[in-house]
């Protein structure tokens, strides 16, 4: 029987016999298997791919597996991977210190082939059901894009990329035109609809799978791009204007058009240590500020991010 999606497992042992008679019990789940034969391995596996369960022997050369299970709790990308303990250790005390390290469960040698499908495919659906309900918290109830909460989490976690690989971060922040005076004059039932179509045209017209949009409020919108200089993200908010524009929703009250439009701020900086993330959410939020300024209904990124550090510095120098 298989799962409903497929899965990854890593079994992490040092004996290479183990390996592959678990595999072996484990392969007709519609899972991929995937093997680490040290504690190490099984570090650099995760930090890139994030399995779905990991079935983990306690006693090995390098690193036991208490201290790995420990390592991976501690660590906010993995602590949610369930771990099941697999080992020759039988005594009450060694499977309470496993769970109590956070393992979800702890199978003993000799393994009986059916305790241990029965097993890993119960804590695979439990975690697949975990991440369906997380994954609902992410998403905008009106929009079904990613939320504000989700957005935060996206920009941290590819900040501290940008600061390890030393790659552009660009960011698009997007304000529907005059959507005050839309809601007052069409009312808050057209209103959301307008919302959801804007949403689900600056959805697809993002392509690559590392670039995200989120609501960000109201209705204001973020696209947060990867790995992406300041020419290209200028091109894509382009892209992003025309395809709301295409929509031709009617807004008589629009005081640059009469279908509904959007305004947009660019920004694209290399993150670093001794730099803020909140500088590249403020300079991108000036420089839409301008775009709505300058008549709206187009795109702006000519505001340096150093201009708005230097203003900071100014500021302190003459509170000083």
């Amino acid at each position: 029987m298989s799962l409903e999606k497929q899965s990854t497992i890593l079994i992490v042992d040092d004996n290479r016999v183990n390996l592959k008679i678990i595999g072996t019990i484990i392969k007709d789940l519609g899972t991929e298997v995937v093997y680490a034969n040290s504690g190490q391995q099984a570090f650099d596996y995760v930090e890139k791919y994030l399995p779905d369960l990991i079935l983990l022997d306690v006693i090995m050369p390098d690193i036991d597996g208490y201290e790995v299970c420990r390592q991976l709790k501690n660590d906010p990308q993995s602590m949610n991977i369930p771990v099941i303990f697999l080992t020759a250790l039988t005594d009450q005390e060694d499977e309470q210190k496993g769970l109590e390290m956070g393992a979800v469960d702890f199978i003993t040698k000799p393994f009986q082939h059916a305790i241990i499908k029965a097993r890993v495919k119960t804590h695979l659906r439990l975690k697949q059901k975990t991440d369906l309900l997380e994954s609902l918290a992410l998403i905008d109830g009106l929009t079904d894009i990613a939320n504000r909460r989700r957005f935060d989490e996206l920009l941290a976690s590819e900040w501290n990329r940008g600061i390890r690989e030393k790659i552009e971060l660009s960011l698009i922040m997007i304000d529907i035109d005059c959507f005050k005076k839309y809601n007052d004059n069409y009312g808050h039932t057209l209103g959301d609809d307008s919302l959801r179509s804007v949403a689900k045209a600056l959805k697809k017209s993002i392509k690559r799978p590392a670039d995200d949009v989120a609501r960000y409020g109201g209705e204001e919108f973020v696209v947060i791009l990867p790995d992406t200089g300041k020419s290209a993200a200028m091109d894509i908010a382009e892209k992003l204007r025309e395809n709301v524009e295409l929509l031709k929703i009617p807004h008589k009250y629009n005081e640059c058009n009469d279908h509904v439009t959007i305004s947009l701020g660019v920004q694209t900086v290399i993150p670093q240590n001794n730099m803020d993330v909140m500088s590249l959410l403020q300079t991108t939020d000036k420089c839409l500020y301008q775009a709505k300024e300058s008549g709206r209904n187009q795109v702006n990124g000519v505001l340096a991010l150093k201009k708005i550090q230097a203003e900071k510095t100014n500021k302190l120098v003459s509170e000083i």
